[in-house]
């Protein structure tokens, strides 16, 4: 016998309950998407917010570390959303997926990143202190496309990552297409540029001596003028 529907609702789960941390975040991306990085005080933050100055302090010392905060925040939901079917693609197609991720991920905030770009354009410290979030921000995006971001030679690869991203960005902020075709276009082509980059790069790094080779001359050398000492590395 076929069961009657029931007139109960199914229960409603709660609400989740924004930290202040995420509060603080949110508040300062929409004052971003309102007027420049420059601009905004932790005042109108905690206004935006619902919070206080104190509640502000205990979780941020400065804007720019909001604005750190928010990078990390995208880089952690980048990393939640991996699809396991990637793990077969050859590094350059896993590398495209995770930069898509990362723009859809930015699509809300898409007027909060132009204004963001206009102040990096006008403000050397904010551009200096802007890019290394994104170097930072670009070895989590090699680690995720399972590609080697240790060492001297990783931090060559997410700084060129961090720039190539950059110019995406930039098409992506004119980009009116809903199927982003000129993003698609913009981050191919980069990706195929870098491809290129990255294997100078690997070609350079096989001559560039290593430390202990360099200590060793040094001895060496120091043997040779006499001195048995050892010159601190």
């Amino acid at each position: 016998m076929a069961r009657k529907p029931s007139d109960q609702q199914p229960p409603q789960l709660p609400t989740p309950v924004k930290t202040n941390r995420e509060r603080i975040i949110e508040a300062f991306m929409a004052l971003l998407a309102e007027r420049a990085f420059e601009q905004i005080g932790f005042g109108e933050i905690a206004t935006r917010a619902g919070l206080t100055l104190a509640q502000c302090r205990a979780e941020f010392v400065s804007t720019l570390g909001v604005l750190a905060a928010h990078v990390a925040q995208t880089d952690r939901q980048v990393l939640a959303g991996a699809p396991p079917d990637m793990a077969e693609e050859p590094p350059r197609e896993r590398l495209f997926d995770v930069l898509m991720r990362r723009l859809e991920l930015l699509a809300p905030h898409r007027a909060a990143v132009r204004s963001l770009v206009r102040s990096i354009s006008r403000s050397p410290g904010l551009a200096f202190a802007a890019n290394a979030m994104a170097v930072r921000s670009q070895q989590w995006m090699l680690t995720a496309a399972d590609v080697d971001a240790a060492g001297p030679r990783g931090l060559i690869r997410a700084q060129g990552l961090a720039v190539l991203y950059g110019r995406v960005l930039r098409v992506w902020l004119k980009d009116e297409d809903p199927g982003l075709a000129r993003t698609l276009a913009a981050l191919d082509r980069e990706l195929a540029r870098g491809q290129r980059w990255v294997g100078f790069v690997d070609d350079l790094c096989r001559f560039v001596p290593r430390c202990r080779g360099r200590r060793a001359r040094r001895r060496r050398y120091d043997g040779e003028r006499g001195h048995e000492e050892p010159i601190p590395a």
